[in-house]
């Protein structure tokens, strides 16, 4: 069937990828050179959708004043939701503005067209909702499927044990307009509505919940090491943009490559970014708008966002920065795997190297150990080694 119109989720805050999400929404931070949310645009628009809805919350004027009222020619309208009461309560806040089928995605990941096109010609009115399913290994982040041999879904289950699914919720979904008094119909756990509670609910009580196969892996923003995967995805993966990521090797016709520079594919370097001589990027390597890596420097396995300064010699693998970071001279992450600790949980041998948050500078011949979470406008001060994270606008000395 024709779908017009979908809603993308995009109000959360996103606390485990603190301290990126400081001063932004998680769908803004960057898969590759752009932001999450243009790439989830850019897919509903390719798959055929023309009228745009964003829930939008925490550091909502961050989306508002990127998109303005419209992306690639289409209409997009705003809806808020004030305090964070859950997906399906997020969801709701469209509910006036869609009286017809249509389709919801998450904002903190790249959804495919593929998957997108796969879900609007499955669904029918007959079903209240289709949902598409991935094949992958066991993932206790995403809910476990199984189908009846055909297209309906007979099990979902929010906390998979390990080995009991072959196939899982790859995030992409059509509703009809009555899944509106589902959510409402559904209770509350700890003062929220989900809406995989409302999905659970309908797959038990009306088995009216379709599901289709998808070859796309979900690719989704929730700890910092995250984005170094939605990067990877990103380059191999197609777009719109002048960036073109999706070759081996993207550079903007405004970004400026010296001829003695080493790109090693697969590299995006967007408008305005500078590579000097002697510089080696790649692989899997996106630098953001107006970033400037300097001489002698390498990097590998990073996202450097825009207006991030790299001084030269320095040596970066799996780092991640925010925005109008300054890294000088003689810098070394020496990538990971490492430790990373977010509030009080320590998550063992995640692949990261450092993350540096907006507005912090890291001061020459610094070194930053495996798993370091460096705070927004943090002082690394120059020679110093930095073994622990660092909170928000405070200074590590030598």
């Amino acid at each position: 069937m024709q779908i017009d119109s979908a809603v993308v989720l995009a109000a959360g805050e996103g606390r485990r990828l603190r301290p990126l999400t400081r001063f932004r929404p998680k769908p803004m931070l960057p898969a590759g050179t752009r932001p999450i949310l243009e790439r989830v645009f850019d897919a509903l628009i390719d798959a055929g959708v023309d009228d745009l809805h964003v829930v939008v919350g925490y550091r909502r004027d961050r989306v508002r004043n990127h998109f303005g009222p419209t992306y690639r020619d289409r209409t997009i309208t705003y809806h808020t939701q004030k305090t964070q009461l859950g997906s399906g309560h997020a969801l709701f806040q469209a509910a006036d503005a869609v009286d017809d089928d249509f389709l919801v995605v998450n904002g903190d990941e790249v959804a495919t067209t593929n998957a997108v096109e796969r879900v609007i010609e499955t669904h029918s009115r007959e079903s209240v909702a289709t949902l598409a399913v991935v094949e992958g290994e066991d993932s206790r982040e995403y809910a476990g499927v199984e189908l009846d041999g055909g297209r309906r879904v007979t099990t979902l289950d929010e906390t998979p044990e390990p080995g009991a699914y072959g196939l899982f919720n790859a995030g992409v979904y059509a509703f009809g307009p009555s899944v509106f008094s589902e959510i409402e119909a559904t209770p509350q756990t700890n003062g929220e509505r989900a809406l995989s509670d409302t999905l659970v609910r309908l797959v038990e009580r009306t088995g009216s919940v379709c599901g289709v196969r998808v070859d796309s892996p979900r690719a989704k923003a929730t700890y910092p090491w995250d984005l170094l995967e939605l990067a990877a995805v990103s380059l191999e993966g197609p777009t719109t943009d002048e960036t073109g990521a999706g070759r081996e090797t993207a550079v903007a016709d405004s970004a400026s490559v010296h001829e003695d520079a080493t790109l090693r594919p697969p590299v995006a370097v967007a408008d305005d970014a500078v590579v000097e001589a002697g510089a080696v990027v790649g692989p899997d390597v996106a630098l953001g708008a107006n970033t400037t890596v300097t001489a002698g420097s390498t990097l590998v396995g990073c996202v450097i966002d825009q207006d991030t300064r790299v001084g030269e010699n320095t040596t970066l693998l799996d780092t991640v920065t925010g925005t109008g970071v300054e890294i000088a001279a003689g810098v070394t992450v020496p990538g990971g795997p490492g430790d990373v600790r977010i509030d009080m949980t320590v998550y063992e041998d995640r692949p990261l190297g450092a993350v540096v948050a907006d507005r912090a500078t890291v001061g020459g011949g610094a070194t930053l150990a495996p798993g370091v979470l460096v705070g927004p406008e943090a002082t690394v001060s120059p020679a110093a080694t930095v073994r622990t994270n660092l909170a928000a606008s405070t200074e590590v000395r030598q």
